[in-house]
């Protein structure tokens, strides 16, 4: 990657960083304010225990503001100070108190613009996610993505509200202890003045190798997200298959990697920490040492070094603070890339000038050719017109583009090559939102949401209607499914409980329970996708009739491997290998003795051998 590369990235992930901070700018600003002025409180405190060292219990001169002198003048001087000492720890105790309160307000501003950013995150990101179009998601693995939504968001919020509020934070009370320190004693000031810089120096050093290691290690964690994910929605088929003992190696495999990772970085941390430790606490050192010399050389009262000696103090932690915010950033940079990623993609948008129109015309297919990828073309040049309010059977072998046919047709994949028109309108010039309204879609592989029956089937219809509409429209659709003696037979009915993705249902009664959510919705086109695989002969028969009484005027596009399930359509198209090698109705096809022909053979014969 090249420097204007990087530096373009760099940028993009600022943009994207301040896009999220709306809203909770305020709280964090707010916050360092506070912060700020509790400090100023606690640099107070060892003025005025230096004074009380040399003016007050001593008999010296000590340094203090020209504002302090004349409150203390008001009160009688040193003197009166001496003979009232609880004057002198009143004063600590209330700067102490209001430094407290200081703290205090400055966390609860940086918690609220904390979860605040939070939510801006989860929000914008997520809506972003579901306005990306359907390739974006074919090519993005569902762990990773959680993982750029969960640990990233949260390491971007801890380096939000924890280390760049240190930073100003940190920044401001070294500057402000400096000067206090300059002004206490400019040559002592020298040592802490050369040590600092040092010090974030190998932090910057650190900086650049960290990030190489945590951003192998957040990829990893992805990896393992990814597999936990699939394991939790794949359970039937890993306990089908026998895979836990293989799953559990997998798993194991991957976690030991990380593992291993994670300790090769954090011994890497521990080098930079004891190598900080070691600094600053040669800084302490040679401030007690030289500070010891001056003042028995008379350069520097005892007063003024106890407070110098609090002053250093007090900088050790913003400067350790500068240096792991620094260590941090690089895993921050990599979180705000990662999710840079997603919200930087670009969102499936309409054209200008969308049209909504009537969905009730012919479908044609004009010269369409796709591919998956550029090198590998799926299908080629296909032409085919379906007419408006007919039934359409696709039949074809596995890979030779049915489910491809739909996907194009839901606009899900932009087409290179040909185009697609309903009513004699290109359905690229459509409102998608409009455009899928009005396809009704059973996909080859139906999938349900963590809900009730009920909640499932409701998905396809829209919010203004009655409830009583709503129920009767749940009632007709679940009778056209033959899913009355299902959901009858669970104790709660249509509240009964659907695990995620389905998994507390079977095979064919997920497939009935997508059909009652897409017939559902009274769309003037239909597409079932291979959406009765899983359902016995004489249910996919009742369920084809059910469907004819309720289909008609409607356009209805099946895809199925079963001849039984095609050949009552108006038109049946074959697929080969990307390409339609017949078409007609059924009698004219078996007359062709081509695919169809064969396949209906092969198929009748198994049904022969099975009855």
């Amino acid at each position: 990657m090249t420097k204007r590369q990087t530096k373009k990235q760099n940028q993009n992930s600022a943009a994207v960083l301040w896009r999220f901070l709306r809203g909770s700018k305020a709280y964090f600003i707010l916050g360092v304010t506070f912060a700020v002025i509790g400090s100023l409180f606690e640099l107070i405190i060892p003025r005025i225990t230096g004074y009380t060292v040399d003016s007050v219990i001593g008999q010296g001169d000590g340094k203090i503001s020209s504002f302090a002198a004349n409150i203390i003048n008001r009160l009688g001087g040193a003197e009166a100070l001496r003979d009232n000492l609880f004057v002198v720890a009143l004063a600590i105790a209330t700067l102490g108190l209001l430094a407290a309160l200081c703290k205090y307000l400055f966390r609860v501003s940086n918690a609220k613009g904390a979860e605040t950013l939070v939510k801006n995150m989860h929000n914008m990101i997520f809506a972003h996610i579901q306005s990306l179009p359907f390739s974006w998601h074919m090519k993005n693995r569902t762990g990773d993505i959680i993982q750029r939504c969960t640990s990233d968001t949260n390491t971007v919020k801890r380096f939000v509200a924890d280390q760049l509020t240190t930073v100003v934070r940190a920044t401001i009370r070294l500057g402000l202890s400096l000067a206090f320190m300059i002004s206490t004693n400019a040559k002592l000031s020298i040592i802490p003045i050369v040590i600092i810089p040092i010090i974030i120096g190998y932090s910057t050093y650190f900086h650049n190798r960290i990030a190489k290691h945590f951003l192998t290690c957040d990829e990893n964690e992805g990896i393992l997200s990814n597999i936990a994910q699939e394991n939790l929605t794949g359970v039937r088929v890993v306990r089908a298959f026998g895979r836990e003992n293989y799953e559990k190696e997998k798993f194991a495999t991957q976690n030991k990697k990380y593992t291993g990772l994670w300790i090769r970085l954090l011994k890497f941390l521990t080098a930079y920490w004891a190598s900080g430790d070691l600094v600053t606490g040669l800084l302490v050192m040679l401030v007690l040492v030289f500070g010891t010399k001056m003042c028995v050389a008379g350069s520097m009262t005892q007063g003024d070094l106890i407070a110098f000696i609090s002053y250093n103090a007090m900088i050790i932690w913003p400067v350790r603070m500068l240096g792991r915010v620094i260590s941090e950033m690089s895993k921050a940079g990599v979180s705000i890339k990662r999710i840079a990623y997603i919200i930087e993609s670009k969102e499936e948008k309409d054209p200008e000038n969308a049209l909504t129109p009537a969905m009730t015309g012919d479908v044609k297919f004009e010269k369409v050719s796709f591919g998956y990828d550029e090198e590998h073309e799926l299908l080629h040049e296909i032409d085919l017109t379906i007419k408006s309010g007919t039934t359409c059977g696709i039949l074809g072998t596995t890979g030779s583009g049915k489910s491809t046919l739909v996907h194009l047709l839901d606009r899900l994949y932009p087409l290179p090559s040909g185009r697609i028109t309903v009513g004699g309108m290109d359905i690229a010039e459509m409102k998608a939102s409009h455009l899928r309204k009005n396809i009704a879609v059973v996909l080859q592989e139906p999938f349900l949401f963590s809900g009730t029956i009920k909640e499932n089937i409701a998905m396809g219809l829209p919010d203004y209607l009655a409830e009583k509409e709503v129920d009767r429209r749940i009632e007709e659709a679940i009778d056209i499914a033959c899913l009355r003696e299902t959901i009858e037979s669970f104790d709660k009915g249509l509240e009964t409980f659907v695990g995620e993705r389905g998994v507390t249902l079977s095979g064919g009664q997920k497939q009935r329970l997508a059909i009652a959510r897409t017939v559902v919705q009274n769309a003037p086109i239909m597409v079932f996708d291979d959406s009765l695989s899983a359902v016995d002969t004489e249910t996919d028969a009742k369920i084809r009739n059910a469907l004819l009484k309720k289909m008609k005027g409607t356009t209805s596009i099946i895809i199925s491997h079963r001849i039984t399930t095609l050949m009552h359509a108006d038109q049946i198209v074959v697929l080969d290998h990307g390409r339609i090698a017949e078409s007609g109705k059924h009698e004219e096809l078996l007359k062709q003795n081509g695919l169809y022909a064969r396949i209906y053979a092969i198929q009748s014969m198994k049904e022969g051998e099975d009855a």
